[in-house]
């Protein structure tokens, strides 16, 4: 992703200093005691989130991106997420350039110990997939849950079984969510939406809508880019002219332009939906975040009711 998006300029910085710490924390978190508490890391709080359902009261998870309310495309590592990340044994990041300050984190406090999955390979994607927010496809996170099951069984097989379980709780607590994504899709066959930026999509089209919105403006948004004319007045003629049924808009990257959408398609009476990069807190774990979504789509196309925030 480029600069603008995923900013690094810290980086260098956090890398220079945690060279001479780096070993230590490392360390001190693999020799914890009795080897009972596995140290873990997910980069997006979502897979922190899905990381604690699974570990339960074997795994510390810290999550490095948490905040609902700021734009996790310009987030810089602090020293103190340099040392997080290197005292991990088990870490979650998504890939696809979304996150690329974990790389650089993990390059320079090596271990080979540690246990890294990044999503995107787990899920066999390339480095131009155009989408990188990947959670929001139903298919992601269990195969997260499976990773992370399998590598925590790994570390500590002794409680293989109490992993296994929770990973069969988990898979169970989506079908919720699952059969509300049906439910839609058989309700509003191809339902148009337009959308920011492609935070939602993989849930949209999951949902069977259509994203009229063309994908050169949701990319232009997302990477900080200027859209062009004609792309911009195609996206303003979709509420102008009506012709879709809900305005999906990420809450956590909002410019003049965006604001500008928003505001006309309150002018027009096209119900709006907030979508997210990080998970809200507190309230929210994955599944109910998710499946918060997906009725507040059936709201909004069904009964014409605006969920900004959830």
């Amino acid at each position: 992703m480029p600069p603008r998006r995923r900013s690094l300029a810290a980086a260098l910085v956090i890398i220079a200093g945690l060279l001479a710490t780096a070993c230590s924390a490392s360390s001190a978190s693999n020799d914890a005691p009795g080897g009972q508490v596995v140290t873990a890391v997910g980069a997006e709080n979502q897979y922190a989130n899905v990381i604690g359902q699974i570990g339960g009261k074997y795994v510390q998870v810290t999550a490095i991106e948490s905040n609902p309310n700021t734009d996790p495309h310009t987030f810089e590592a602090s020293p103190g997420v340099a040392q997080a990340v290197s005292a991990a044994q088990l870490v979650v990041q998504n890939g696809i350039g979304y996150d690329t300050y974990m790389n650089k984190i993990e390059a320079a406090a090596p271990s080979s110990s540690r246990k890294v999955i990044v999503v995107q390979n787990l899920l066999g994607l390339p480095d131009s997939t155009p989408n990188p927010h990947l959670w929001y496809s139903p298919a992601t996170m269990p195969a997260v849950a499976r990773a992370v099951a399998r590598d925590l069984s790994a570390m500590q097989p002794a409680h293989a079984a109490y992993f296994a379980a929770n990973l069969r709780r988990f898979d169970a607590s989506l079908q919720p969510w699952y059969q509300a994504i049906a439910r839609f899709k058989a309700d509003h066959p191809g339902a148009p939406v337009a959308v920011t930026e492609p935070v939602g999509d993989y849930l949209l089209q999951a949902a069977g809508m259509r994203i009229l919105t063309p994908f050169n403006f949701q990319a232009d948004i997302m990477n900080g880019v200027d859209p062009s004319p004609q792309d911009v007045s195609l996206e303003d003629s979709l509420f102008s002219d009506h012709r879709v049924k809900v305005f999906v808009y990420n809450q956590q990257v909002t410019d003049s332009l965006t604001q500008s959408l928003l505001s006309l398609a309150h002018k027009e009476g096209i119900p709006v939906v907030g979508v997210y990069e990080t998970m809200p807190t507190p309230g929210y774990d994955y599944q109910s975040w998710m499946l918060a979504g997906t009725r507040a789509l059936q709201q909004a196309v069904t009964d014409k009711i605006s969920t900004e925030k959830l």
